[in-house]
Formats: structure tokens, sequence, C-alpha cells
């Protein structure tokens, strides 16, 4: 743990600092969007690692601990591990208002206030310099491409609609995502653009800079990404189009050329063998909706039709051999600048554990997510557009075969399965987060349980 001297902290008989914050913490964290476990309230947590990364501001990994029936397989455990930047300070500014914590009433903070640093402009600064000038700071490891010059006093500003983690921008040039829920082991978002930049693919931003700890074991904490100030993403595209009456086709076909592209740099930076894992993934798949029927009963009628899907898995075209994927791949995952798609957001799913992130999957899953992500447009405002998806659909599908050289909608068996376990995923997360949602991923059930797709 790093000096907290300049902090004055007063001398307590107290368990360290969380005598001063457990509190708090317990309070603030089931409010913030990245939160986990909001469906559980916090009665335990311990303080992994504790580092003042620069006076007032002290960087926390802390572990959660949550009372109530254990999450299913594959859903969010019962405790996670997160990073906090804490400010403290005896007066606050007004404008601070919004990151504000708390008090601290007892232990070594005693009447110091605390907020999130992250939305402090001064702390924000502060961590962007020490990404400009790599060291050490306690166990925490600050590096970057020495090739690209990031220039000081760039101002900030928080990213607001940024929901898993939290992201700074810096003078609308670069773009800093710090990673509250940590697990062990380099993050995706870091090892594959990375890798990506090293196959010369020009539609993944390259990192320019990073940190990660040492202690209590070796994690990413953070990635510093050239920004695309006049990008939009395609979700915010998509709902244009079909508030205008336009067509998107044009765009989709472009966005499927875009995602093989992708694709085939990703099976060049991480050779896989040609493993048939067929019988694994089924049984993965059966596993999650079994899990979730258990969570939602809407989803239980339909439950033995859907396990058919996954069944077939075994004997279909087990199609493209399995590489390294996106993960998580839908339209707000994409950025159009000019006439040119982006990816963006490697980090997978974020309740799924980081191994399994890290692993070879089918490219069909990353297409049935973008799939999925179509018919989610198409069903924000009534009337809803089928129709309007359908045709996008085809189009992404038509650019993926022309770029990849194999459609994916000859691989209909294939493309089922997948598009049926992205929309069970869905079903639980509506169910959980935003109810009023629930019959957006619901209608996909129906239509790949009765018609098969």
């Amino acid at each position: 743990m790093a000096k907290t001297a300049s902090l004055r902290l007063r001398p307590s008989p107290a368990a360290g600092p969380m005598a001063s914050l457990a509190g708090l913490l317990r309070e603030w964290l089931p409010r913030q969007r990245w939160f986990a476990g909001k469906d559980r309230p916090v009665t335990d947590l311990g303080l992994l690692s504790m580092t003042e990364l620069f006076p007032g501001c002290l960087h926390l990994l802390v572990q959660t601990g949550q009372s109530g029936v254990p999450a299913p397989s594959g859903a969010t455990p019962a405790g996670d591990c997160y990073q906090l930047l804490l400010g403290v300070r005896r007066h606050v500014s007004p404008r601070l208002g919004r990151a504000l914590i708390g008090r601290a009433e007892e232990g070594p903070l005693a009447g110091l206030t605390v907020y999130d640093a992250l939305q402090d402009p001064r702390s924000a600064q502060l961590l962007l310099e020490r990404l400009r000038q790599p060291g050490a700071a306690g166990p925490l490891r600050f590096e970057a491409d020495p090739s690209v010059h990031v220039p000081a006093g760039l101002v900030p500003r928080v990213l607001e609609t940024e929901q898993s983690n939290s992201s700074l921008v810096y003078g609308d040039e670069f773009i800093l995502k710090v990673f509250r829920r940590v697990q062990p082991g380099i993050n995706p978002d870091l090892e594959v653009p990375s890798a990506l930049a090293g196959q010369g693919c020009g539609r993944v931003p390259a990192p320019v800079a990073w940190f990660r700890t040492t202690h209590p074991q070796h994690a990413t904490l953070g990635v510093l990404q050239p920004f695309l100030p006049d990008a939009s993403d395609g979700w915010a595209l998509a709902l244009q189009a079909l508030a205008a009456g336009d067509d998107f086709t044009v765009q989709a076909r472009e966005l499927g050329r875009a995602t093989a592209e992708v694709h085939l740099a990703l099976a060049a930076a991480f050779p896989a063998g040609a493993h048939d894992e067929s019988v694994r993934t089924a049984a993965a798949m059966t596993e999650r909706l079994d899990a979730a029927a258990h969570c939602v009963p809407a989803l239980r009628p339909y439950v033995p039709r859907l396990r058919t899907a996954f069944g077939a898995l075994v004997a279909c075209d087990p199609g493209p051999p399995a590489q390294r994927i996106h993960g998580d791949l839908h339209l707000g995952q994409v950025l159009r600048a000019g006439r040119d798609w982006f990816v963006i957001d490697f980090e997978g799913e974020p309740s799924r554990p980081l191994a399994e992130r890290r692993s070879t999957q089918s490219p069909v899953r990353d297409i049935a997510g973008m799939l999925r992500s179509f018919d989610y447009a198409a069903r924000q405002r009534r009337p809803w557009r089928p129709e309007w998806a359908r045709r996008c659909r085809e189009a992404y599908c038509a650019g993926y075969a022309e770029r990849a050289g194999w459609d994916p909608r000859k691989k209909h068996g294939l493309l089922r399965a997948y598009e049926t376990d992205r929309a069970v995923y869905e079903v639980l997360y509506e169910a959980r987060h935003r109810p009023d949602w629930l019959p957006v991923p619901m209608a996909a059930i129906e239509r790949l349980a009765v018609r098969g797709g």
C-alpha cells in the first residue's frame, strides 16, 4: 500500500481506511450504473489494495460480498472486485455534487468528504499525466506506446453514456476507458486492439497508453485510445434512419464487410486449432437457457422448442473454425466516421468470466449479436418495423459474405442456435435491469421457437 501521509489521516484503532469508507460504499455502489449486483445488497466489503495515486486521490480495489441466492451459471457471481478512484477533501466544490459519495464519520478519514474522483476535472487531468509519463505507483503500472504523442493539458469530460465501465474523453482527441469490474488477467479491450494494430487492421483504434495492477493479482485497469469526435455509433444512426423512414441497407452491408475484415484480422492475430466444440457449446447454451428460465417465468413455455435449436447444433454444419471474436457485437459497439465503420469495445459481455471472453468461439456468435441489434432497433417505437430489420439483416450478411468468403445465411442451424442463445441472454438482462424492454427479446424467442428463425 502506497503512503497516504499527505492526506493527514487521523489515527484510528479500527481496521484502516475501510473503517471510514465501508458504510459509505455499501450505500453508493449499488446506485452506480456499472455495479453488476444491483439485485442483492452489499453485505461485505473488503479492501484488496489501496494506493495514493496523487495527493487527495486514492486508488482502491475492493471486493464485494452480497447476500441472496447465488447467481446462475453465466451470470454475475455473488461477489466481485471493483476499481474505485476516490477523491478525499475537507471541503468539496458544489460542482462536484453529482460525484459526492458522503462524509466519513469515523476511522482515519473522519471529517473528510469522499467523492468519485473520475468526475473531478483536476483528478482526471492528473490521471492523464500518469499515463503520459509511464512509471509505477505502488502496485500500479502506467505504460504507453512511445510512438504516439499525447499532448499535455487536454480538457477532460466524463462520457455519460457509459454503462459497465467509466470513460473520460480528453480534448476530443483521446478516450480513456476505466474498467470498473476487474478480473485477473489481461483485458481483451487492451489485448485485442493491440494485436489488430499489429496486423494493420484500421477498423479498430489502437491503444496508446494503459495502466494495470500487479496486486493482489495482475489485471488491466484502463486503456487510452484515439477518440473519433465526428463519429456516430451504429445504434444512433439506425434509429435516425428509422425515424426518417430511410433505408439502412447500404450501411448494413458495409458494416457486414467491416465485421468480416475484423474477423479475418483476428484469425491472423490469434491462430487457433480447428476443433469441433459443438457438443460443449450446445451444452453450455442449454445450461444458460435453463438458468434464465428459472429466473424469468415468461421464458418457460418456450424452453422445449428452444432446446431443439441447441441440439441441432451438434448435427449441423460446424461452419467456420472457432477463433477470437468480439464477443458482444451490436450496433452500439460500432462507430461510423465519414464512410468508414470502426469496431470498439472488445471487452465482451462483462458478466462472463474473463477466461471465457478470451476463448476462441465461432464468429457466428458476433454475427448473431448484430442481427439481434437490428431487431432491437426496429422495435424501438410502434408500429414495429420487422421488415426494416429483415432487410438490414439480409444486407449485413451479404456484406459479410462478400469479404469473408462464406455466407452466414447458408449456416441456418448454426445461426439459429447462436441467435437463440443471444436472445436468451437478452431476456435475462432485460428482466433484471429494464423490464419494460422484455417484450423485445421475447418477440425473438417466440419467432425462434415457433418458426425456427
